[in-house]
């Protein structure tokens, strides 16, 4: 899943984005062998401060060793706790395990959480730094690719409930985000492909000509270790990474047009909450198989797009080896009932009344509030019933 710390060549210039939100605002560090530079820049920014790691099971046997040895040759003290992998772990126990063992730990609100992994990790660690003490500062070190574009990015902490995901959370910025792009090397295809799609959708929301270039150029982002891919991938994550950050500085609590970010999510957050928030369907496939969707929707129920870009859109995200139809998602499929159900608790929900991302084309979408939900079942009938 990710590459030992110690076996990647040392970026010689680390690219910097940074988030701003005025005295909150934070570092997103982005380069190839920058994790063993961890514990250097948390003894800067906090001196003194010890740490506490959040992981799974996965990341830790290959990199928690090194990352504790990067923090404690910067002087900095660290506790750990190692949780399960995938999303089972966003759950009332596994947080309450969390919570109960920075406080054992004896972390004060002077010190810090590190969420060391992918997106689960981040969201939970977060989560518990938001509330434990009444609020911890954290520093976030993506291990997968759709962490190191979207999850780290933005304060967004959660976990999941039986009724949808991520319900149940907090906004809390992290201090610093530091994206080693080595830690990729050795992510199994399907993850990178899943973090992929998050990458897309900063082009199909609002950057067409970051798309266009994609479209060029996805093949290098997905070579990474190469020399020219590496220099593609740090291109992509950077780019995804100021798209990012700058809605996030513009609405940080999601009122207004970081709802764009949560293209394709509506669609992909129901489909991915009926398949049980399992390995039948990862998050970026569900979010690939939601963008391919949004489009359809705003081009075919809606005329708002052409046909041709929701084509062409279907047939990127396919070459990438992405799901982009419900009849990609191993059986059984969902029912009817089930996905409007679920579609019906999205976040973005405002009196009762759907709230969709819909598309004018690439690299041109908004919000749209009072979705029908006739129109969306009637839609969504339509694809399930596709052969």
């Amino acid at each position: 899943m990710t590459a030992p710390v110690r076996n990647a060549p040392a970026a010689a210039e680390p690219e910097l984005v940074k988030v701003s939100l005025g005295t909150r605002s934070y570092d997103i560090v982005i380069g190839r062998g920058i994790a063993d530079s961890l514990g250097a820049r948390i003894a800067a920014l906090r001196p003194g401060a010890k740490s506490f790691i959040v992981t799974d099971e996965n990341v830790a046997r290959l990199i928690l060793p090194a990352i504790v040895q990067a923090l404690g040759r910067a002087g900095v003290k660290t506790d750990s706790i190692v949780v399960p992998p995938g999303e089972s772990s966003k759950s009332f126990p596994v947080f309450e395990r969390v919570c109960e063992a920075i406080v054992a730990a004896r972390i004060e609100r002077g010190d810090l959480v590190v969420a060391l992994g992918g997106g689960v990790i981040g969201d939970l660690a977060g989560f518990a730094a938001a509330v434990v003490r009444r609020g911890l500062d954290y520093v976030q070190v993506p291990t997968t690719l759709l962490a190191q574009v979207d999850s780290s990015v933005g304060g967004k902490t959660a976990i999941d409930s039986s009724h949808g995901k991520n319900l149940i959370g907090a906004f809390h910025q992290p201090i610093l985000v530091v994206a080693d792009t080595a830690l990729l090397d050795t992510l199994p295809i399907r993850e990178f492909r899943a973090g992929y799609a998050e990458m897309a959708k900063y082009g199909l929301l609002g950057d067409a000509a970051f798309f266009d270039w994609l479209d060029a150029n996805w093949k290098e982002v997905f070579a990474g270790g190469k020399s020219s891919g590496s220099a593609a991938r740090e291109h992509a994550i950077a780019v995804s990474c100021r798209a990012k950050a700058a809605i996030v500085a513009r609405d940080e609590r999601e009122t207004g047009d970081r709802a764009l970010l949560n293209l394709g999510h509506t669609f992909g957050h129901a489909l991915e909450a009926a398949c049980g928030f399992s390995d039948r369907l990862l998050h970026g496939e569900a979010i690939a198989i939601g963008m391919a969707l949004a489009f359809e929707f705003s081009a075919g129920r809606q005329g708002l797009a052409t046909r041709a870009e929701a084509t062409r859109v279907i047939r990127h995200l396919a070459a990438a080896g992405l799901p982009t139809r419900i009849q990609d998602i191993p059986p059984p499929l969902p029912a009817i009932g089930e996905l409007m159900e679920l579609i019906a608790q999205d976040k973005k929900i405002k009196r009762g009344r759907l709230t969709f991302i819909l598309v004018r084309g690439i690299g041109d979408a908004f919000i749209e509030n009072g979705v029908d939900a006739a129109e969306v079942r009637g839609f969504l009938s339509e694809k399930l019933a596709e052969r």
